[in-house]
């Protein structure tokens, strides 16, 4: 009886652990394209149940894509049991475009993990670009 009263703790504790959460990233990202693209920034993931953490983020590919932008957006991540599932690098593919103003749109995907962005910011850019998005917790 002690047996079943102790197992049946164990899983009643361990069953929060399952759960799964909404996470979103703000972020800002600069960078320059000419068929090579790459960019730079950092975010700010928030997740429900109250994870949080600051982001580098880093952007390289290529493509048919041109110009030099800054964009600030905000991204959604599909649903996870913890934060640390969303550190790693992506694979990309992306169209943006702006002369003056700018705006991205991306879609990226690592395992079971997919992240979607838009931003909207400044510079002369337009392109299709495919490659990798990585994002490592801040202060490595």
């Amino acid at each position: 009886m002690k047996r079943i009263v102790l197992a049946s703790l164990f899983l009643a504790l361990s069953l929060p652990a399952l759960a799964e959460t909404k996470c979103h990233m703000n972020f800002t990202l600069s960078g320059w394209s000419a068929f090579y693209k790459t960019a730079s920034g950092s975010g700010t993931i928030t997740c429900d149940n109250g994870q949080r953490a600051r982001a580098n983020l880093s952007s390289k590919g290529g493509g048919i894509t041109f110009g030099r932008s800054t964009i600030e957006g905000i991204g959604t991540f599909t649903d996870v049991r913890s934060i640390s599932e969303l550190f790693g690098t992506y694979v990309q593919s992306e169209a943006h475009a702006g002369a003056g103003k700018s705006a991205k749109a991306s879609a990226m995907t690592k395992g079971e993990v997919s992240l979607s962005i838009v931003g909207k910011g400044k510079g002369v850019d337009v392109g299709i670009a495919f490659g990798k998005f990585t994002i490592e917790r801040a202060g490595k």
